[in-house]
């Protein structure tokens, strides 16, 4: 599977590409620019040369005379070997210099000097040619003065132009690679600002995200407070149908047990009174396994959203082992509290605890023998730990961490009515309190011993 391209990633290639695009314009526009500069350079010195052999120019009698000036020459200097050719033509003619020069673009304006680059010798050159009249005769002699120059020189400086140029591109480069970066990162701050906002929230958090976002944003903020809304709604709604739903199922059942136990004392011949025990236990397997469903749907909504109520744990203990007391009494069972001289203070979601509590106690009952007792003590140390003892089967060879899972009973409790729903409870009403469920063997023999320690606040 593809993994989803990184908007941060995105924003710095994009603005990475682009400084790229502007470093390598600005080498090009400053190599162009600073190699027709030198080119200019090399073209006003080659005119000021050849300007000034043409002042040299003189006539006596009759014929054009030329004293070569040694400044018109030198200023073209012999940086990086360049050599210096001229060629002086009077009315065609070769008066001095390299005859062989070429002076293809010859000037037709006075003293406008002209220029152009050939190959001469196997070498390119940069001539220049200006054209002045000399007053030898009546009606006077055209002179051309040309001057050329190797380009050695002009291509060593355009490189060493490039090569600087370049450098600084390099360097303009990275410098806008680090602050396309930095501004990915900070362009990403809101985003990551209002992640961390909405991460820090619990389970149960379904407020709406408010605080100042980008522009940009606003449109993912309402969507996202819009989805919150809708959820906080759906789950109140699961709410008010697990409640309506645990009394239509429960209230029936109770009626249907009733009316049969009422039938079942009517009838005589022992088949009939067979087949009654037999559907009395089918709607006490139902009764129960809907009610301990519906209370693992309560305990894990309320998970969600869990409430620390300032609580007596001590009298939570009480209130639920004298609602048990009936049925212990059933089988004679005595129900022994052992707790702590007056209240014992804890925060914490006191429908949850008694859920976990009366499961806990339920199954102690259920799986105790007749005539048996049932120790329920609450000890405080450096945490919480409310124990149910019992005489009971006890766990057997079972792995007792597989004995929390969903739907897991023992192998040795086939016979009695179940859902393996009631450890479930209670081990996930532990952890919803940071705390946790322990489940061992009893230290007197027989039975099991289930602890729920808590964190004492």
């Amino acid at each position: 599977m593809k993994r989803p391209a990184s908007i941060r990633k995105r924003l710095f290639y994009q603005l990475a590409a682009v400084a790229a695009v502007l470093s390598l314009a600005f080498v090009l526009v400053v190599r162009g620019v600073a190699s027709r500069a030198a080119e200019g350079t090399q073209d006003d010195i080659l005119a000021a040369s050849a300007t000034a052999i043409a002042d040299s120019l003189t006539s006596e009698q009759g014929e054009v005379t030329l004293e070569l000036p040694y400044s018109a020459l030198s200023m073209l200097g012999t940086i990086n070997e360049d050599r210096v050719f001229y060629r002086i033509t009077v009315n065609d003619g070769t008066l001095t210099g390299y005859a062989d020069l070429p002076a293809n673009n010859l000037p037709t304006r006075l003293d406008t000097p002209v220029f152009s680059t050939e190959v001469y010798r196997g070498d390119e050159v940069r001539l220049t040619s200006i054209l002045r009249r000399v007053s030898n005769t009546a009606a006077g002699s055209q002179v051309v003065v040309t001057v050329a120059q190797t380009r050695s020189g002009l291509a060593a400086i355009s490189r060493r132009i490039t090569i600087t140029a370049t450098g600084v591109g390099l360097l303009f480069f990275l410098l806008a690679t680090t602050l396309s970066l930095l501004a990915a990162n900070s362009a990403l701050r809101p985003l990551n600002r209002m992640t961390g906002t909405v991460a820090r929230r619990g389970p149960s958090d379904l407020r709406p995200v408010t605080g100042e976002a980008p522009t940009e944003l606003t449109p993912l903020v309402d969507a996202l407070n819009s989805f919150m809304a809708r959820l906080r709604s759906s789950l109140s709604r699961t709410e008010d149908l697990i409640t309506e739903a645990a009394h239509r199922v429960r209230t029936p059942l109770a009626t249907v047990r009733t009316q049969a136990e009422v039938t079942h004392r009517k009838l005589n011949k022992p088949e009939h009174k067979q087949a009654i025990r037999d559907m009395i236990r089918a709607i006490d397997e139902s009764s129960r396994s809907a009610g301990q469903i519906l209370d693992h749907a309560m305990v894990t909504f309320r998970a969600d959203s869990l409430a620390l109520d300032p609580l007596d744990l001590a009298t939570l203990v009480t209130e639920t082992c004298d609602r048990l007391s009936p049925t212990a009494e059933l089988k004679d069972i005595a129900l022994l509290m052992e707790q702590p001289d007056g209240p014992v203070p804890f925060k914490g979601d006191g429908i949850m605890l008694q859920a976990a509590l009366h499961n806990i106690l339920d199954n102690a009952i259920k799986y105790s023998p007749e005539d048996s007792d049932i120790s329920v003590r609450i000890e405080i140390n450096s945490v919480l730990r409310l124990s149910v003892t019992d005489q009971g089967r006890g766990f057997g060879d079972m792995d007792l961490a597989g004995l929390t899972s969903r739907y897991s009973r023992g192998a040795n409790v086939g016979d009695v009515v179940g859902s393996g729903l009631g450890l479930t409870i209670a081990d996930e009403v532990a952890r919803a309190h940071g705390g946790q469920l322990e489940l061992s063997h009893s230290e007197e023999g027989q039975g099991a011993c289930v602890s729920l320690i808590l964190p004492y606040n």
